[in-house]
């Protein structure tokens, strides 16, 4: 049995005549126009938004950004985040208290999330990295709670010295989960 044999049994050959045929290419030439012009409008939107997302950063400059920078990509990010929380504490106003607390809390439950600890809640996910934030534990899930207090009653009243603490509690949880 020969190559020849099996093009003209499965009628390969007479198929590749027909498409190559030249009054076949003739009448599809319009066709093959507008696909043409579709997939370079595809192609136009892909790179508008490959240019306009920060998916390219994010994936391709992070490698070059912690080459540079001596220190991971996350830990960059996550002191910008703690400065930001840290000049909250400084305007001496208590709803800025209130929200540097609540965006500590955040950054705990990224860090965990990145470490992938996961779970339906916030004590479930803080007991699966006990291990790892066994020294605050305890003082996590109060911190926590004061956070729950703060979001679900607005009338919570809170000192200077109580949010610094609570910060402290959250800066070392999240300095031992490692970011």
């Amino acid at each position: 049995m020969t190559w020849e044999t099996v093009y003209n049994f499965f009628g390969i050959k007479d198929f590749i005549y027909f498409i190559s045929s030249p009054q076949l290419q003739d009448s599809l030439f319009s066709v093959r126009i507008v696909f043409i012009f579709c997939a370079a409008i595809f192609l136009v939107f892909v790179i508008y938004f490959m240019l306009n997302s920060s998916w390219l950063q994010y994936k391709f400059l992070e490698d070059t950004s912690e080459f540079f920078h001596w220190q991971a990509y996350e830990v960059k990010q996550a002191n910008r985040q703690w400065s930001k929380i840290k000049k909250r504490i400084e305007s001496g106003i208590e709803s800025d208290y209130k929200i540097a607390i609540i965006d500590a809390d955040d950054l705990l439950v990224e860090a965990l999330d990145r470490r992938g600890y996961e779970g339906k809640d916030f004590k479930e996910v803080v007991d699966k990295a006990s291990k790892i934030i066994a020294d605050d534990l305890k003082d996590v899930l109060d911190a926590h709670e004061i956070r729950n207090s703060i979001v679900y009653n607005p009338d919570f009243k809170i000192s200077a010295d109580e949010v610094k603490r609570i910060l402290a509690i959250y800066e070392s949880a999240v300095k031992n989960i490692g970011v």
